[in-house]
């Protein structure tokens, strides 16, 4: 079986680029706040449609996490596999609380910010704990997780009471408060990502050597075409799934906003069946078109998500932190652009700097197994 599947990791390696441009907007583009989800009231048309394309990032990366400890699997034996997410998991998870939190909002902060990182550490945990069930049942698990967990929003947890911190890491996006005067901010609640990562194992089979990539092509676009259909049908209920959406008077482009306006903290029903429909349908055509040029410079940052996520995140600070030494505060407070079209211009210009250290990264990782801590980044 080969190492890499090419089509995984140029989709990962998508979602990777598309992340950079929402980072460079919370760099250069912090005096203009976007809400999550966006308001199709106010939000700017241009920042709207870059939130919606980034919105790709998390569910997609999630759920091929899931496909790779499948895969993993198929080479080791159960033990190992576990052995593996656990501590991968936590490798994840303290990167999140001792380098990017630190890294993104200042050292001397008392907040300690749970985000994506953190989220994919508990996922593989939680996984680990899951794969000796039989596929089916984690496929209802996962899919029971996702479709069934919008019926506890109602369900809001006040500081003080037992069962709040777990409700909060869960389900819950809000603020936990620590010993020393820390806070924990749950910026991704767990509890529908773990359902994405399930969902992601139990699918692995599809990538076995007996199965052609056409094969598996008209299955993820026949996947996909299904999801998006039910996305449609259930959102034009504005029942179940998420928040209504609404017409905007005299607007029919906000109107449009407001339809594709998801709720990603944590991902509604809705939000997930875009995205991973989405997702779905640029898998199927990344199989089909192989390895050919445009796919395989994805891949490489594919190939080495972890290095790339802390390598421009750290890039970024840098510039930042370099910028507003040189120039001062520009916008209010803070350093920043006045136009999302530099942001625009930033992020051109920055693919191809960064694609180098990635691609040796991803060589030297894939030339040096016998350095057994390069399989956690």
């Amino acid at each position: 079986m080969p190492a890499r599947i090419v089509s995984i990791d140029a989709l990962r390696g998508l979602v990777m680029v598309l992340m950079l441009l929402d980072h460079l907007r919370e760099t250069w583009f912090l005096h203009v706040p976007v809400a999550d989800p966006i308001d199709a009231r106010t939000a700017l048309p241009a920042l709207y449609l870059a939130r919606l394309a980034v919105s790709l990032c998390a569910p997609i990366f999630i759920v091929l996490t899931g496909v790779a400890a499948y895969l993993f699997g198929t080479r080791h034996t159960l033990a190992e596999t576990r052995a593996y997410l656990v501590k991968r998991g936590l490798v994840l998870m303290a990167f999140e609380v001792l380098y990017l939190s630190e890294l993104y909002w200042g050292v001397a902060s008392p907040t300690l910010w749970l985000q994506v990182i953190w989220c994919i550490g508990v996922c593989m945990i939680v996984l680990a704990a899951l794969i000796g069930l039989p596929r089916q049942v984690l496929f209802a698990v996962g899919l029971v997780i996702v479709c069934g967990h919008n019926l506890l929003d109602p369900i809001r947890l006040q500081p003080g009471q037992p069962l709040f911190p777990v409700w909060a890491l869960l389900h819950q996006r809000d603020v936990i408060a620590l010993p020393f005067g820390l806070v924990a901010k749950t910026t991704y609640p767990v509890l529908p990502w773990i359902g994405v990562i399930v969902l992601g194992y139990a699918i692995g089979p599809w990538f076995r050597p007996g199965i052609a990539p056409r094969m598996r092509a008209r299955r993820f676009a026949a996947l996909g075409g299904a999801m998006l259909i039910a996305f449609a049908l259930l959102r034009l209920t504005n029942g179940y799934g998420d928040t209504p959406w609404f017409i905007v008077e005299g607007s029919g482009l906000r109107t449009v906003m407001s339809f594709f306006a998801l709720t990603k903290y944590p991902p509604s029903l809705l939000f997930l069946l875009l995205t991973l429909g989405t997702g779905a349908l640029l898998l199927a055509a990344l199989e089909r078109i192989g390895d050919r040029p445009p796919v395989a410079a994805l891949a490489v940052f594919g190939g080495a998500p972890m290095f790339f996520y802390l390598l421009h995140l750290t890039v970024l600070r840098l510039l930042y932190h370099g910028a507003s030494a040189i120039w001062g505060a520009t916008q209010g407070s803070v350093f920043g652009v006045a136009d999302y079209g530099w942001v625009l211009v930033w992020y051109a210009g920055l693919i191809v700097p960064l694609y180098g250290p990635t691609a040796w990264f991803a060589r030297f990782k894939a030339s040096r197994r016998d350095i057994a801590w390069l399989k956690y980044l």
